[in-house]
């Protein structure tokens, strides 16, 4: 692959859509309109492990790729808010990852892997949110740069507020979404 190739990114939101949608009509009484999309890889559901593989672990490692490279292909004058707001978004990457390796525990609220899964959330929308902000302040290419804005405030807006009714299951996807939509556009925009 060249550098600055959107495959990685474009193939982690392939992947996640995929497993999203497969797994959720593999499930028994599954609703999207219900249920987080972690209770698919819930301990104790049948396919979790194959369904945490396929949209966490593996999309949050390719996206790590995917930042990685558009690190990689940074100019060497790139301000150092674009250096680390990739790396942030490398991180995210990570922490994206992660949620699939910390699956939910459905039969205990108070379960401590409940409490590493919400960590990994939440330590992915923030560098996720922080690194496209650093990204739109300071990316070389004016295309990154406004998309970068648009996430940064997007994935937030989704990811925290308290939803009312079927928005609570879909603000959280739709966050998932548009990061990974940002993950494999930015190294196609890095290039305009």
């Amino acid at each position: 692959m060249m550098r600055g190739s959107i495959l990685p990114g474009a193939l982690a939101l392939a992947l996640h859509l995929g497993a999203a949608i497969v797994f959720a009509l593999l499930l028994d009484g599954y609703s999207h309109h219900e249920f987080p999309l972690a209770l698919l890889g819930a301990q104790g559901v049948s396919r979790a492990l194959a369904f945490n593989l396929c949209a966490f672990v593996l999309p949050g490692m390719l996206a790590m790729v995917a930042m990685w490279r558009l690190r990689s292909a940074l100019p060497a004058d790139a301000r150092w808010s674009a250096r680390i707001g990739v790396q942030l978004m490398t991180l995210a990457g990570i922490a994206f990852a992660a949620q699939g390796l910390l699956p939910l525990d459905p039969g205990d609220v108070g379960a401590a892997s409940n409490g590493l899964h919400a960590l990994a959330w939440t330590l992915w929308w923030i560098a996720g949110t922080s690194g496209a902000a650093l990204l739109a302040w300071a990316a070389p290419a004016r295309p990154v740069r406004l998309v970068a804005a648009v996430v940064s405030i997007a994935v937030p807006l989704l990811a925290l507020p308290s939803w009312p009714g079927a928005l609570a299951a879909f603000a959280p996807r739709a966050a998932f979404v548009a990061w990974l939509l940002w993950v494999a556009l930015a190294p196609r925009l890095s290039r305009a």
